[in-house]
């Protein structure tokens, strides 16, 4: 998301310093589209740790991850750069863990996680470990795939519902969407991890978590929007191959243009 906001100077002639106000104490977005208002006034404390694995561009070259406000809406969050856990890596992610390591990813082999929280008593899922992998599609297929030869012997791969057959909705479409999605029910990591815990929070406090969470998404999403609307779209030159272009200069050389 870009924004530009320039500070006026404080007067006594010194020059005005340039470039956006960012919010440094607190969401680390630019002062324009400051979220700490909607952010939960200290980070939420869950019975469920979760862990992700980003890959290493996922935050510096993505602008809208929402990664920085989720560290900052929870407790028992773990950040691992990579493209796939190893066991040196994953010191959070024990071979033969006392509690569920539940890998939240729609892979065939997952179950519904709803189905399998209903299944599964509540002392057998007391301090369940959440582990996502975040990037985009094709680099999440490329981690998963890379760390399942770790995972598979004690992860259980479960998964929220996905429809593959549907294209998915648009920032305009949805109001928690931050970006064109693929596929109908992909989300965010984010909104993941907040439909992902109202699931896993014992005492009914899943919803109130989840709540919390899906407001700070539902405002980035609306100043993001905002900010498109109104931005004038430069139209993008047509990219044309190289054999085309020799093509072109054949024939400007034959009529004796060039």
């Amino acid at each position: 998301m870009e924004f530009g906001e320039h500070d006026d100077g404080g007067g006594g002639g010194a020059a005005a310093p340039t470039g956006r106000a960012i919010c440094h104490a607190g969401c680390g977005r630019p002062s324009s589209v400051c979220l700490c208002p909607y952010l939960p006034p200290s980070p939420l404390s869950t019975s469920t740790t979760v862990v992700i694995l980003h890959h290493p561009h996922a935050l510096r070259r993505n602008p809208l991850s929402t990664l920085p406000l989720l560290a900052r809406s929870l407790c028992h969050l773990h950040l691992i750069p990579g493209r796939r856990l190893l066991p040196s890596s994953a010191p959070l992610i024990p071979r033969s863990p006392p509690n569920p390591v539940l890998l939240l990813f729609p892979s065939p082999d997952a179950s519904d996680l709803a189905s399998w929280c209903r299944s599964t008593p509540p002392a057998a899922r007391t301090k369940t470990t959440l582990l996502l992998l975040d990037g985009t599609w094709k680099q999440a297929k490329e981690m998963h795939a890379a760390s399942l030869p770790f995972l598979s012997s004690f992860s259980v791969p479960v998964s929220l519902p996905v429809d593959s057959g549907v294209d998915g909705d648009s920032m305009f479409e949805s109001e928690l969407i931050v970006r064109k999605e693929p596929h109908k029910g992909c989300m965010s990591t984010m909104e993941a991890v907040a439909r992902a815990l109202r699931f896993l929070e014992p005492d009914g406090r899943g919803a109130d978590i989840e709540e919390t969470m899906v407001g700070v998404l539902r405002a980035m999403v609306a100043f993001q929007a905002e900010h498109l609307q109104h931005r004038v779209m430069k139209p993008r030159l047509k990219m044309r191959k190289k054999k085309d272009l020799k093509k072109d200069e054949e024939m400007k050389r034959d009529a004796g243009l060039v």
